[in-house]
């Protein structure tokens, strides 16, 4: 076995643009994070939901911002799209609690840069 490994230089994304994201699995943490009344979970299960949340929102993230970066500067898209990106800029580098809450607010998180991205790959009807 060899001792090298190969360095991966991608600072545009494209790699990871070129892979879709699974929403399925993500959608149903979220849905089912969301729906917590009064769990009952260790604090690492709080903050291990939370880190793959976390995870999942940087790619979303990501993909948010490359679609909102290609749109024309007129498209009002794009201006939604940056007010989703900013408040996930803002919340993502918080640290992670072992608690409901943080879990919950994560999948917040997802969830609107989800809605974000369905406005972003949503058809644009045309007025005329």
């Amino acid at each position: 076995m060899s001792d090298t490994h190969l360095v991966l230089h991608d600072p545009d994304g494209l790699i990871e643009a070129e892979l879709p994201l699974d929403r399925a699995p993500h959608g149903t943490l979220v849905t089912a994070v969301l729906a917590w009344n009064d769990p009952d979970l260790a604090p690492r299960d709080y903050e291990q939901i939370a880190l793959h949340l976390t995870g999942h929102a940087h790619a979303v993230a990501a993909d948010v911002r490359r679609l909102a970066a290609a749109l024309p500067k007129s498209d009002g898209r794009g201006a939604l799209a940056e007010i989703v990106l900013r408040e996930a800029d803002g919340r993502l580098p918080t640290p992670l609690k072992g608690t409901a809450h943080c879990a919950q607010n994560r999948a917040r998180l997802v969830q609107a840069l989800y809605t974000s991205l369905g406005h972003l790959t949503a058809p644009v009807l045309s007025a005329t």
